[in-house]
């Protein structure tokens, strides 16, 4: 079950490789995300001094009055993966035309974790073409269905 999702990423990104981990969430942020009150639009995952951050994820306060006053909702946050992952995720980052896009919040095993993706920015036609298609299986349905 997923509390939060990049559905545009879908649209904009092909996607080579998925990741998931855990985050280092304050308690508050926690139970925002599981409340939905999330948005991974525009964020991205950046490796730095070998470890992984995620960025310009936005994380509304769960309830304004019992969050602290220096509480800042965009704030990086630390990913929790192992060396190997960290390493195979610096090589992705380093490549050409590569980037590292957050997919979702969920659930796993009581715990937030995030899901993410190397990906690879779809172009215009490739966006065009899947609408067309998408739209032709939407036609057919429903004249097989009026039938």
């Amino acid at each position: 079950m997923a509390f939060v999702e990049n559905k545009k990423a879908h649209f904009d990104y092909e996607f080579l490789e998925t990741y998931s981990a855990g985050a280092e969430l304050f308690g508050y942020e926690v139970k925002a995300i599981r409340a939905g009150k999330a948005s991974l639009l525009g964020a991205r995952v950046l490796v730095r001094g070998g470890e992984v951050f995620l960025v310009g994820a936005s994380i509304s306060p769960y309830q304004e009055k019992n969050t602290p006053a220096s509480y800042d909702p965009e704030r990086a946050r630390r990913l929790l993966l192992s060396k190997k992952e960290i390493l195979e995720l610096a090589e992705q980052d380093g490549k050409r035309g590569l980037t590292i896009i957050p997919i979702k919040w969920y659930n796993g095993n009581r715990k937030v974790k995030l899901e993410f993706a190397v990906a690879r920015h779809k172009k215009r036609y490739d966006k065009r073409a899947l609408l067309k298609a998408k739209d032709t299986k939407r036609h057919i349905d429903r004249t097989l269905k009026g039938e």
